[in-house]
């Protein structure tokens, strides 16, 4: 069992890593412990590498994202809530992309494999409201969808951020057109 201390340090750690990530990539491990108030030990006990702490920040961020989707869709229409949804998703893959040089070959891949299912299930519920009220197809996948939307995040990193307007396309494309 984790003592509770232990707990609140790495929780520290990983919310000063994600803040420092955000501001420079190329951080060093020891401004992030000087950030989180722990000691270099505290922060290479848990987490030996960067990678593993980069892993750990995108990690926490993907739980947070599929975590949203209940709220949104008791807030806003299913359409509305896909939309907020996928631009909190586009954000999380241009950070994820911008730590690239960070991650080997094989993180991006354990990346890819931890969160495919969340998001995924995440999808599934946003594409099933929308289909329940009937704005959106019944042909609607949530793997279609993401492989669709994967190309936005490149298009958000662009001078003229385009990921707003072909989002809108997309979109356009699942609703029922009645």
């Amino acid at each position: 069992m984790v003592r509770s201390d232990a707990r609140e340090n790495r929780a520290r750690i990983v919310a000063a890593a994600r803040e420092a990530f955000a501001e420079d990539g190329g951080v060093s491990m020891n401004r992030v412990a000087q950030r989180a108030g722990v000691g270099a030990g505290t922060l290479y006990r848990n987490f030996p590498t960067r990678e593993a702490l980069v892993l750990a920040v995108y990690q926490e961020e993907m739980t947070r994202i599929t975590g949203t989707v209940p709220d949104l869709l008791a807030r806003m229409p299913p359409l509305e809530a896909l939309r907020r949804w996928t631009t909190d998703l586009v954000e999380a893959m241009r950070r994820k992309h911008g730590l690239g040089d960070a991650l080997s070959a094989g993180a991006h891949q354990a990346i890819t494999e931890q969160s495919y299912g969340p998001v995924i299930a995440a999808l599934t519920q946003l594409l099933d409201a929308g289909k329940e009220d009937g704005t959106i197809r019944e042909d609607a996948d949530p793997g279609d969808f993401l492989q669709l939307t994967g190309a936005l995040w490149r298009a958000a990193s662009t001078p003229e951020d385009r990921a707003p307007r072909m989002l809108a396309l997309v979109l356009d494309g699942l609703r029922t057109h009645r």
